[in-house]
């Protein structure tokens, strides 16, 4: 799929030249040796009827994500090609906007790059930006951009990872295509006291449980999780865990599996990737960067065309 920036920008262009922009590469860094760090799969047996009770919960949940409206969240982990990332960020879903403070491999943490997206526009500022490169000025504009959405109509230019271009919530509901979903136990995050789950995913357990939805709204959630899923590109199995608070919403999720390798087979990287809810529906407000401190990337592809 392409798409253009000013109505003649390649999208495999565009991408590059606002990689180039960003101080040091920073949103495409790559490292080698970036170990992910995976918790003990082992857990107690589960019977049938836990089974079902765990399913049940995590369907639950699912069905409450739908509730969210606003979300103050936390990223931590490794992703395939970026190695470690960490990032805090808020989002709202009337309209869809989204703030973020991104770390990669790489980077300072005391230098984060911001990104916001407003209004279809993706903003990416801060002191990870050479200002230099921008004319003066401090902040990136591309558009049109697009996050949160399905895995084919994200485009935020090659500055949000892959993995965290959709949006959290929508990745909180990958579970419910588990077929050994099961309780763990017991555990507190942040503060909140929560029963954690665990199962493995497949494409073919979510293709599964979206035929077998029972009604429409169920049958749209299994298939935005598979949609989620495939973002994901990873070889055969992720691996879960949901964390889910007395009120029934999930309040941490941490995804881990092996990436596919375009080659075929696996071996593009690991996956790693734990998201906290640190907020949910508590007043979000996410400011567009003043005009007259934005540069626009179709300008200065332009620039760069004609010099």
């Amino acid at each position: 799929m392409g798409i253009s920036v000013r109505g003649s920008i390649p999208r495999k262009l565009t991408c590059m030249a606002f990689a180039a922009t960003l101080l040091g590469g920073g949103t495409a860094a790559c490292t080698k040796g970036t170990q992910s760090t995976s918790a003990k799969a082992d857990s107690p047996r589960t019977t049938p009827e836990a089974a079902v009770t765990a399913a049940a919960a995590v369907a639950k949940a699912a069905e409450n994500a739908e509730d969210i409206t606003s979300l103050n969240y936390r990223i931590v982990g490794s992703l395939p090609k970026r190695g470690r990332v960490s990032a805090e960020a808020s989002m709202k879903t009337e309209p869809l906007a989204m703030s973020m403070k991104l770390t990669t491999a790489g980077q300072s943490a005391h230098d984060p790059l911001e990104i916001r997206f407003v209004d279809g526009v993706i903003y990416a500022g801060g002191s990870a930006v050479a200002s230099p490169k921008l004319n003066g000025k401090n902040w990136l504009r591309a558009d049109p951009a697009v996050w949160g959405r399905g895995g084919m109509d994200n485009n935020t230019y090659g500055v949000v990872p892959t993995q965290i271009e959709p949006s959290p919530v929508v990745q909180s509901t990958i579970l419910t295509g588990s077929k050994d979903v099961r309780s763990i136990g017991t555990e507190t995050v942040e503060g909140t006291r929560t029963t954690h789950y665990r199962g493995t995913v497949t494409s073919s357990g979510l293709g599964a449980a979206r035929d077998a939805a029972k009604d429409k709204a169920t049958r749209q959630r299994q298939i935005d999780s598979l949609d989620q899923f495939m973002v994901l590109s990873l070889g055969n199995t992720l691996t879960m865990d949901l964390w889910i608070d007395g009120d029934n919403h999930a309040k941490q999720f941490r995804m881990r599996g092996e990436k596919y390798d375009v080659q075929g087979g696996t071996g593009g990287g690991p996956l790693d990737m734990t998201i906290t809810f640190l907020e949910i529906n508590q007043p979000v407000t996410i400011e567009t960067p003043p005009a007259k401190d934005t540069t626009d990337l179709g300008a200065l592809v332009d620039a760069a065309q004609a010099g």
